[in-house]
């Protein structure tokens, strides 16, 4: 496959194959459990160790599409180990990380866990763009402060490991109207985008009206008050 963005032709996106297949049990700190078929792969883009999580009856979900039906459910998730592991208030990520598992076991569908923590920038950038928005900055003039993008995440890897696993049409569930755009340049069909919950505290109100205003993310703020912290 070859990608034209305007007058610019981008190389085909290299073909992925699963490498490992191994059921793993989860459990969330709330109790909620639930059980994951874990792909790894090999020939992805950017040499990263990306994971595939299929989640309920996911495989009927994709043979589903296939033939014409629904699709399943996928979110692609891009790795915070502040938010993810760690419970940070900063921001929304380990609460939808949550509310996807969940969200996704119940449908049949696809986690997609992407390593580009930051937005793209690295797990010690993130933390230095998070000490310029203490003095002032928001997410995004943080990142362009040290020097990078806005977002630096490329979802090929994403479209990669779907490829892979045979689901080539998908119901996105993602705030992040990028996502949708840059899996539908990679021959991934979005039929649909999912929003998920508002997940916003006092420490992240900032951040959430930010990704609302600045980058069109899906987020109902408007009836929800609380002080912008942060």
């Amino acid at each position: 496959m070859t990608l034209t963005l305007g007058a610019d032709v981008v190389s085909p996106v290299p073909s992925a194959t699963v490498r490992t297949r191994v059921t793993v049990p989860l459990r969330f700190p709330d109790g909620y459990a639930t059980t994951a078929e874990v792909f790894t792969f090999t020939g992805l883009a950017d040499g990263r160790e990306h994971l595939a999580l299929g989640l309920g009856d996911w495989r009927t979900a994709v043979d589903r599409a296939a033939a014409g039906g629904p699709a399943p459910l996928v979110r692609p998730h891009s790795e915070c180990l502040t938010g993810d592991v760690f419970g940070s208030q900063r921001c929304d990520c380990g609460p939808q990380l949550r509310e996807a598992a969940e969200r996704i076991t119940a449908a049949g569908g696809v986690l997609l866990y992407l390593r580009q923590e930051g937005r793209g920038i690295g797990l010690y950038a993130k933390l230095d763009a998070y000490a310029l928005q203490d003095a002032g900055l928001d997410t995004y003039e943080a990142n362009l402060a040290l020097g990078h993008g806005e977002d630096e995440r490329d979802y090929t890897v994403a479209a990669q490991m779907l490829h892979a696993l045979g689901a080539d049409r998908v119901r996105l569930l993602s705030n992040n109207p990028d996502k949708a755009v840059q899996l539908e340049l990679l021959d991934v069909a979005v039929t649909e985008r999912v929003a998920t919950g508002v997940h916003l505290s006092a420490a992240n109100a900032r951040y959430l009206t930010v990704k609302r205003d600045h980058t069109q993310h899906t987020l109902d703020l408007h009836t929800l008050d609380l002080p912008l912290a942060g």
